[in-house]
């Protein structure tokens, strides 16, 4: 039965598939006029529906309702409102120099659709990062199959039915699912495949793409440090690290996984941060409706059992009936402990001081590459030495997570965090092909550099000594 199952999933994939590859070879989906009449038609679908994502959000995370609209419902409308306004300006060709032996001729980039495009999104912000990646699919003129998590069902639910009665599927199909689907999808050739989860998974999807020479981007993961200087606002540090970290529980990818702090402020630092902790959720944050809960059983165990790692410096309390983990510090972490090798994804916080900078430094660049990196410190000579010596894939100073929300920086990872980048106008180059286009009149030819050559090459190196 279940392989009589399986074969029915795969045979609908490849009929979505074959149906949207027919659909785009049509040429409906490139006209800059149908792609902005679909980015505001969905741009329409969020609005309407706003609430009923809150009510989604709130029922696979408990979200409260200002931050499913700040990090989610807000994050894509601004997405969608920038390329609406934009879109005629990014799909028009780019004019490039032309070199002088090109005298007779003029040269541009063309960008053009890739065809038909494949989004896996995670749990964690299974709004957001589904939806902010359709934009750039959609203004770019291609289409696509989507693969929300199953592990956020109320969400996964409410966008397979939004787009199914909005969409038609040589357009845009939702394909709902856990792992079968996920496998059967990767099994087909798509023209693009947009990825967001975990490195391990990051890695199989790579392969998967790689069997059809498929270009991807990787939107993965890692250990993201927060450095703390001793020449820095301690409260306000405090605060804003709180804040990235226990933001949707830690269940966030470029959250601080943990904490290199000077230890001449290492314990006013912690002071601060529970201090502010309980002035956001309370006493017990487990009663406050502004922090929300472990996606699943299955993840809070995970993280839970990080909290053996170290000494519990605050928090530490676990309810598995509510999938509730306190906003937890730990000390006396070991270097090689499965909270210091293991992204987190959860409110778990390690802790661990230094002495001096290049002490950071060189615990970070011991890692793999992180997602994102944060440094907070007055002196800038130590800011610019953590942004010369370090490499990650995006970095805020005295802050944390904010680089994330300026459209027009890119967002994507480095090394084990990633491949690729997106957001703003990135997100239309992402799914665009630049194709290269020369154009040559046949008023005038240049007969050097046809044969027989004879003499002709001395006179060849002088132009281009010239011209190069």
């Amino acid at each position: 039965m279940e392989t009589l199952t399986n074969t029915v999933e795969t045979t609908a994939i490849k009929t979505i598939i074959a149906q949207q590859r027919a659909y785009f070879n049509s040429g409906a989906t490139k006209s800059v006029k149908f792609r902005k009449a679909q980015l505001i038609r969905l741009k329409n679908l969020v609005s309407t529906h706003e609430a009923d994502f809150i009510d989604a959000l709130k029922k696979d995370l408990r979200k409260h309702e200002f931050e499913a609209y700040a990090t989610e419902i807000g994050f894509v409308l601004i997405e969608l409102k920038k390329a609406i306004s934009n879109i005629d300006k990014w799909a028009k060709p780019r004019t490039v120099p032309t070199p002088l032996f090109h005298f007779n001729g003029n040269s541009y980039v063309q960008p053009e659709p890739y065809g038909v495009t494949l989004i896996i999104s995670p749990w964690n912000y299974p709004f957001q990062l589904l939806f902010a990646p359709l934009v750039g699919v959609m203004a770019a003129g291609n289409t696509a199959v989507l693969k929300p998590s199953e592990f956020a069902p109320a969400t996964s639910a409410l966008i397979a039915k939004i787009i199914s009665e909005n969409f038609a599927p040589e357009y845009i199909a939702c394909v709902e699912g856990g792992v079968p689907e996920s496998k059967a999808l990767l099994e087909e050739k798509f023209d693009y495949i947009f990825f967001t989860g975990g490195t391990n998974v990051g890695r199989i999807v790579y392969q998967a793409a790689a069997k059809n020479l498929t270009p991807v981007t990787l939107e993965l993961g890692g250990k993201s440090p927060c450095i703390v200087d001793r020449d820095t606002n301690i409260a306000l540090t405090a605060k804003r690290i709180a804040w990235g970290k226990f933001v949707n529980a830690g269940q966030t990818c470029i959250a601080p996984d943990y904490i290199l702090v000077d230890k001449a402020v290492k314990d006013q630092l912690v002071a601060k941060i529970i201090e502010y902790v309980k002035k956001s959720y309370g006493d017990d944050a487990q009663r406050s409706e502004h922090y929300p809960r472990i996606i699943n059983n299955h993840h809070l165990k995970r993280v839970a059992a990080y909290i053996e790692d170290g000494d519990v410096l605050f928090g530490g309390k676990v309810d598995a009936a509510d999938n509730y983990i306190e906003p937890t510090l730990l000390e006396n972490v070991s270097e090689d402990a499965k909270v210091m090798t293991d992204e987190i994804f959860g409110p778990v916080l390690p802790i661990i001081a230094y002495d001096n900078m290049k002490e950071a430094i060189d615990f970070i660049n011991k890692r793999p590459k992180p997602l994102a990196l944060y440094i907070f410190s007055k002196d800038e000579k130590k800011v610019q030495k953590v942004l010369s010596e370090t490499s990650a894939g995006g970095v805020t100073v005295n802050d944390t997570l904010l680089h994330i929300v300026n459209p027009h920086l890119p967002f994507g990872g480095v090394g084990d965090s990633g491949i690729g980048a997106y957001h703003g106008q990135l997100s239309f180059d992402v799914f665009s092909h630049m194709k290269s286009v020369l154009r040559r009149t046949f008023l005038v030819d240049d007969p050097v550099r046809y044969a027989p050559y004879k003499l002709k090459i001395s006179w060849l190196r002088r132009l281009m000594d010239w011209t190069l």
